[in-house]
């Protein structure tokens, strides 16, 4: 099975205050950097085939002090991991943002929803490129892989709705903290969720063992009973 190990970047100066998006040059500040090197440190002995990044300053930030550990020799970037396109909405503080008419269907009824502006984005759009993204690095790496894709809340929440088999009107269910960790493994049949928004703990066991004579067609079966 592939496994993705999914880090939403640390905190900024605008996180939960102000809608980022693709606000240039916003870095974490010394508490994103604090849960960066905590993130790092715990994820810093396992064996990672790629670590791939938003082009968000932020998310290479983060991405960066896991490679610092890891030793990968780079952090590749994939645009198609980078934060929703807000829009008009970019930039503006939340508390006039849940006033706008469009709020209550971000709220219920994302799958309908396409952010105003030139620039703005559906939310289906957002994940379908997000689990494209995911489709494609699953397929280029390898069943016995495991790899790191630093991002966003909204697009970690809808991938993790498509694993879960959810309806995106039901990603809002979802929670992506800041330097939270959510791994899923992709097998042939079908994806488990292994953690969500984990912000502790240790990872030993995370990444499978590869079989020694290929994948198993058991790895496509769920534990009958909850398993150990």
């Amino acid at each position: 099975m592939t496994t993705l190990l999914l880090v939403r970047h640390g905190l900024t100066e605008l996180t939960g205050s102000v809608l980022a998006g693709w606000t240039p040059e916003l870095h974490l500040d010394d508490r994103g950097r604090a849960q960066a090197a905590a993130v790092a440190a715990r994820l810093a002995g396992l064996p990672l085939d790629a670590l791939v990044s938003s082009p968000l300053e932020r998310c290479r930030e983060t991405a960066e002090a896991v490679a610092a550990v890891s030793g990968a020799e780079k952090v590749e970037i994939d645009e198609r991991f980078g934060e929703v396109h807000y829009g008009d909405w970019t930039g503006r503080p939340l508390a006039e943002l849940v006033k706008e008419p469009l709020w209550p269907a971000v709220q219920a009824h994302p799958s309908a929803v396409r952010f105003p502006g030139e620039d703005g984005e559906a939310l289906a759009a957002a994940q379908h490129r997000a689990v494209t993204a995911v489709r494609d690095w699953n397929a280029r790496l390898g069943p016995d892989a495991a790899y790191l894709v630093c991002s966003h809340g909204d697009i970690i929440k809808a991938i993790v709705a498509d694993a879960l088999g959810l309806h995106l009107d039901q990603f809002q269910r979802i929670q992506a903290d800041p330097a939270s960790l959510t791994v899923i493994r992709y097998s042939a049949l079908r994806p488990f969720v292994v953690r969500l928004n984990d912000m502790g703990g240790p990872v030993e066991g995370l990444i499978p063992e590869p079989h020694a004579d290929g994948p198993d067609r058991g790895d496509s079966d769920a534990v009958v009973g909850g398993g150990a």
